[in-house]
């Protein structure tokens, strides 16, 4: 019997404490993957944030450093610079990256600061109680928002793909999903694009991952599955934002 899938090297033998249909594990396997065909296990560190990205040393076995409340970008700036030669990548929720530390994503990637954000858009606070996030889709309940969330008293789900696509210091850009087989394969070619960006000393460079969260949306995993799809894309566009070649370098 031929195999078509084995288990990541880098990822962890270990049973998951996700709930069942997070998809934090699939994003999980997908940077591992990449990080095994790319050859770079050995001097690769991880940097997760506040929430349910920060059991990142659970699951890979890499060099991994947690960072305070939101600043997951300011901490690899810093790793980064001190290891010049270490491929450096944050791992944020969007509580963690759209939220609190707002800022220091925004100033590292202004900066070019020449690191990797996977960040994890699942549209509400999950480890901390299903609270609106900065990402909750307009008319979505939240235990914050019981009514829905409304513009006029909380504002718009924020797009950091686009905004952060905007900024010089950009080189890649791009959201993905992970609830379907062809999007986690669009999803694995954009992660492995963005560590190329690093390689190739390019500049800042994002992955966001639209996720579902079927335990706060309180719905099924199949439910959470069909709310990605029919809602949270039609808000948050799959696609490329930026990509910068070696001329635009230049």
């Amino acid at each position: 019997m031929q195999a078509v899938f084995t288990r990541p090297k880098t990822l962890k033998d270990t049973p998951t404490h996700f709930c069942p249909g997070c998809t934090h594990g699939i994003a999980h396997r997908i940077v591992a993957e990449v990080i095994d065909e790319l050859g770079i296990r050995e001097k690769t560190i991880g940097i997760p944030g506040v929430g349910c990205c920060v059991f990142l040393y659970k699951y890979l076995d890499i060099d991994v450093l947690e960072a305070p409340h939101g600043r997951a970008p300011a901490c690899a700036t810093g790793m980064k610079r001190v290891l010049p030669d270490r491929i450096i990548f944050a791992y944020q929720g969007d509580g963690d990256m759209a939220a609190i530390g707002t800022s220091e994503v925004i100033h590292a990637a202004n900066r070019g600061e020449n690191i990797t954000v996977i960040y994890i858009n699942n549209s509400v606070y999950g480890m901390t109680g299903g609270q609106m996030a900065p990402t909750t889709l307009l008319g979505q309940q939240t235990t914050t928002t019981p009514y829905g969330r409304n513009f006029r008293s909380e504002g718009y789900p924020i797009r950091m793909a686009e905004m952060l696509a905007t900024l010089e210091g950009v080189a890649y850009s791009a959201r993905v999903a992970l609830h379907k087989p062809k999007y986690v394969l669009q999803a694995k070619k954009a992660v492995e694009k963005a560590f190329m960006m690093q390689i190739n000393e390019m500049g800042f460079s994002v992955v966001e991952m639209l996720s579902t969260c079927n335990t706060n949306w309180r719905v099924s995993p199949t439910e959470a599955i069909d709310r990605l799809e029919n809602e949270m894309i039609p808000y948050f566009p799959l696609g490329v934002f930026k990509e910068r070649t070696g001329k635009d370098f230049l």
